[in-house]
């Protein structure tokens, strides 16, 4: 059983107010839908307020080729990630040598050496770290990671493994695509990072966090048309299926019911829903179908107005406002995320001191 001790998160440099995405969306769509009003109110309804970007907002004026985003995807990468993996040791008070693995999570660009040797360079962390790169988990990213994690802690209890996710999914903007999914796309889509320090029970170090009491990973059944990237000479173009909030509602409750039955609990034991906010109608369908009360949502919904979307490091953001609530001692929550596939990731977590 692992602890997840600290999470920090780090922003890209350029932050959007939506409304001026707005603007940029009509001049350079305008001309190809009829209707582009009625599908510019996408951006207002998500309630999104924000967002923040690798690049000014009007870098994405122009055409730009898989070769220059990418270079800028690995630039940024780079140094967003060395600095909040350099944060979270320094609040975890943990020495970069005492790291015994690096999971590096990732979705929106692509980088051999994968983007964590960079940032071990960066850092002058040991060379002998376990490097486990994760590619193509979207969404899904930031439970997977966690739930990695813990993998790795309950084989080597003794063991201090750092949990990266990180997303510039602006950098896979479309600007010649004029399909529906890349509009809805750019009206969710954004760039963070966020990095998890989590421990196996042997460590002995003060201080509270949430223990990962069990996980469990599910990939739908021939469903790859549901959520992902279509790799093509442009770069990564968003496949983002209309039915996604109908899945949610049909196949989320059986699975979540499979999981609590497994660890003996029951959807009145959730004091805390930890999700990725992947927009508005998301999260709506997350209360339709678990039966949730508006306010288990909440703090998804703030992180969801002031970032968007942000793939993977999305509910770190929000496992971070949580951890910052002070939970009480033995409080019991659920952190799940959904990613393309179609799969979801699930993590029952309480709240505690460490394990001494």
């Amino acid at each position: 059983m692992a602890m997840i001790r600290k999470v920090v998160t780090e922003n890209a440099p350029y932050h959007v107010d939506q409304k001026e995405i707005v603007g940029v969306v009509r001049s350079l769509f305008g001309g190809d839908y009829n209707d582009i009003e009625r599908l510019l109110k996408v951006f207002g309804n998500g309630q999104i307020e924000g967002r923040y970007f690798a690049a000014p907002l009007d870098w994405f004026e122009e055409e730009r080729g898989l070769e220059e985003k990418n270079m800028l995807y690995v630039e940024e990468a780079v140094k967003m990630g060395s600095r909040a993996v350099a944060r979270c040791l320094e609040e975890a008070k943990v020495d970069k040598e005492d790291v015994d693995a690096f999971i590096f999570v990732s979705s929106s660009g692509m980088s051999t050496p994968t983007i964590d040797a960079r940032i071990m360079n960066v850092l002058q962390m040991p060379q002998h770290v376990k490097r486990i790169p994760l590619w193509g988990l979207g969404c899904a990213g930031g439970a997977s990671g966690l739930s990695r994690a813990d993998d790795y802690c309950r084989a080597y209890p003794e063991a201090v493994v750092v949990v990266l996710c990180l997303e510039l999914c602006s950098l896979t903007f479309q600007r010649s695509d004029r399909s529906k999914s890349n509009l809805i796309g750019t009206s969710l889509f954004a760039d963070g990072a966020a990095c998890a320090l989590v421990t196996g029970d042997k460590v002995s170090l003060p201080g509270e966090g949430f223990h990962i009491k069990e996980s469990q990973s599910t990939l739908m059944r021939d469903s790859e048309d549901v959520m992902g990237w279509d790799v093509k000479d442009e770069g990564l173009h968003v496949v983002f299926s209309r039915d996604i909030p109908k899945i949610i509602e049909k196949w989320l409750k059986p699975n979540v019911d499979l999981f609590l039955e497994k660890i003996s609990k029951s959807s009145s034991d959730i004091t805390h829903f930890i999700a990725h906010p992947g927009g508005k109608k998301v999260l709506t369908a997350y209360e339709k179908s678990l039966g949730l009360t508006t306010d288990k949502t909440d703090i998804s919904r703030a992180v969801l107005a002031k970032y968007g979307n942000m793939s993977s490091p999305t509910v770190l953001y929000v496992l971070k406002d949580f951890m910052e609530t002070k939970p009480t001692q033995g409080e019991e929550g659920l952190l799940t995320a959904l990613g393309p596939g179609f799969s979801s990731e699930m993590l029952w977590l309480e709240w505690g001191e460490s394990v001494r």
